[in-house]
């Protein structure tokens, strides 16, 4: 345990990929929770792609600044801190072009770039280098760097007249790797598994083509040019699906990590020291993370969680929808745990947050369904557009200036509008604003949240 400059405490909550807490030892921690005789616990999770040190920085930011938000706020006594640190991939940042301008031109000299998630710039090295130490198994890093070699020895292949038979052989040893890594789906978790179908393709040659299609990836020219170019576009595709492969593992890891491991040590916690409210605040997959921490929670009464804050969420806008109005027709995987929040659970969204809008959905472009009208997108995020199919629900806007005026109410889904605050996306072009998140207004928020109780 460490302190603020304040006096505060703060732990640091370690979790390995199976979801055990390596640091501190759980009874530690509760007794030195139990010993600072605190009201108020925020539990905050970083999201993708997060190093240790960067998770660090977010944490020394807004933990402060969540305390500066709850000064003289009479609901707010002793408050304590933890950030959670978990093994997120990272996937390197790409040049993707930003989105056009609402009715932009698209034609003749004045047509725009084509929408690109720039991940073609990418070597298999650079790749395999930035997923390997999210994998601690000897086998699975080697299998990791396998793929990029692989993916390498592909760019190489280009245009060298080698046989179509041994392109294609090295995008199967390519889907094969992959499939390898993915861990088994849990069930009932429909919203969130639109990607498993490129992931788990008997097709590489024909699904790795479009994944180069759906992302921007493939060479300028390949849909009008001859046969022999289709191992171009696959091979970059298969940079893509890498990428769609990151999600994929991130999204199974945080839903382990907060159902197996967060959401216990939340009960112990409850059981030892029953007057100690906890806040749960994640950003990007990190608030998939404590999401599932409540679907490892027995029943509601051993829940210490009082609110809920998710911001820019990574994971499916349905996972808490009841069935009606879903288009998977069945309630979301956390429906029957938002009871485990005893006040008000809160979700912000953006469109200047480009990762979820834009490209979260595009993992699942081979699972399309929609043909529905009137719904929000079947493959959509709630960092996109708030929670989805939710009841009660209200929506509530996030003023340029911030404040702690929201009139929120226990046991309410509130979809908070964000665009006046995550709005910076200068220096990335492939996020957005994803992670514009440091800022005076997300912690008034999180205190807004944190004084309404039942």
């Amino acid at each position: 345990m460490e302190r603020l400059p304040s006096r505060e405490p703060v732990w640091d909550l370690e979790f390995n990929e199976k979801g055990l807490l390596t640091a501190p030892a759980t009874d530690e921690f509760l007794r030195e929770v139990d010993a600072e005789d605190i009201t108020d616990l925020f539990i905050f999770s970083h999201g993708w792609g997060t190093s240790e040190s960067s998770a660090k920085g977010l944490y020394a930011t807004m933990f402060p600044s969540i305390r500066d938000a709850a000064s003289g706020v009479p609901d707010i006594n002793r408050v304590g801190f933890a950030g959670i640190f978990w093994p997120s991939l990272w996937f390197p940042d790409t040049p993707a072009t930003p989105p056009r301008p609402e009715g932009s031109p698209q034609s003749g000299d004045s047509a725009l770039e084509e929408e690109s998630a720039g991940t073609a710039v990418l070597s298999g090295a650079e790749i395999a280098a930035s997923l390997l130490p999210g994998f601690e198994d000897p086998q699975q890093r080697q299998s990791v760097t396998k793929i990029g070699r692989l993916i390498d020895e592909g760019v190489a292949a280009v245009g060298s007249g080698e046989p179509d038979t041994v392109k294609e052989q090295r995008l199967q040893q390519l889907n094969q790797l992959l499939q390898s890594l993915i861990p088994p789906a849990p069930d009932g978790e429909y919203e969130d598994q639109g990607e498993t179908a490129v992931l788990l393709t008997d097709d590489p040659v024909r699904d790795y083509q479009a994944a180069a299609d759906a992302f921007g990836s493939a060479p300028p020219g390949s849909s009008v040019q001859g046969i022999g170019d289709w191992f171009s576009k696959a091979i970059n595709g298969a940079k893509d699906v890498v990428r769609v492969f990151s999600y994929t593992i991130m999204k199974a890891r945080a839903g382990d990590i907060g159902r197996t491991g967060l959401g216990p040590l939340l009960v112990a916690l409850h059981r030892d020291s029953p007057g100690v409210r906890v806040h749960l605040i994640g950003h990007s997959f990190g608030a998939r993370l404590v999401s599932f921490a409540l679907a490892g929670i027995t029943t509601p009464a051993d829940s210490p969680v009082a609110s809920l804050l998710l911001i820019q969420a990574a994971f499916s806008h349905w996972s808490f929808a009841h069935a009606q109005d879903n288009p998977f027709g069945s309630p979301g995987a956390l429906h029957n745990y938002a009871d485990r929040v005893h006040g008000p659970l809160v979700a912000t969204f953006s469109v200047h947050d480009w990762a979820v809008g834009r490209w979260y959905p595009k993992a699942s472009f081979l699972s399309r369904q929609d043909t529905q009208a009137g719904i929000a997108g079947r493959w959509g995020g709630i960092g996109a557009d708030g929670y989805q199919a939710v009841s009660p629900a209200a929506d509530r806007t996030m003023p340029e200036n911030g404040g702690v005026d929201y009139q929120f109410a226990p046991g309410t889904f509130y979809r908070v509008d964000a665009i006046e605050v995550i709005n910076n996306v200068q220096d990335q072009p492939f996020a957005g604003a994803h992670s514009d998140i440091r800022k005076p207004a997300l912690a008034q928020l999180a205190i807004a949240a944190a004084t309404t109780h039942p």
